[in-house]
């Protein structure tokens, strides 16, 4: 999942916590709780994946959870951020504090879940901006979100991110999908 990143953001590590295929049971986690209304699934997934990763000592030396933001009208939609919710999770077993309000959603032209690579770049290019750096200023963040594809999301708010100064990123997901 790092080779996604590589050379568009200073990734220090990454990992999924499954494979994503459509159809599939691990795809019905994600649905439940992006569009059937299980805020829940997010702090139960993410502490399945804290337990999981802390054995690698995956979490060592990260200060601060960023869970990518949503747009405001798409949180309005679903009533919460699922990414945050997985963070929530995350953060009852690690204790590694959680950053809302940093970095924000500007920008919302739809989900990504059905455009193409460069599609999905174009999409979200634009769509974060840095709010409020200072807490972050030379921190390790690890970034959130529910299902990697291309990494379009994730190198998007991380850029925002780093505009903070001297800021290293992690990012962590549920589902990476397979190519």
């Amino acid at each position: 999942m790092a080779k996604l990143f590589w050379g568009r953001i200073p990734i220090e590590r990454a990992a999924a916590f499954f494979y994503y295929e459509s159809h599939s049971n691990t795809a019905n986690i994600i649905y439940k709780l992006k569009y059937k209304s299980h805020p829940e699934i997010g702090p139960v997934m993410g502490r399945k994946v804290a337990v999981e990763f802390q054995r690698d000592n995956f979490f060592d030396g990260i200060d601060g959870i960023v869970p990518i933001p949503l747009a405001k009208k798409r949180f309005r939609q679903r009533g919460y951020n699922q990414s945050e919710e997985i963070a929530r999770g995350i953060n009852e077993i690690t204790g590694i504090p959680i950053y809302t309000g940093i970095v924000k959603r500007t920008v919302f032209k739809g989900s990504q879940t059905r455009r193409m690579r460069w599609d999905r770049q174009e999409n979200v290019e634009y769509a974060f901006s840095l709010v409020n750096g200072e807490p972050i200023i030379g921190k390790h963040l690890l970034v959130i979100d529910d299902v990697v594809t291309t990494g379009a999301t994730i190198i998007a708010c991380a850029k925002e991110l780093v505009k903070a100064g001297n800021v290293k990123i992690s990012v962590l997901s549920l589902g990476l999908t397979k190519r």
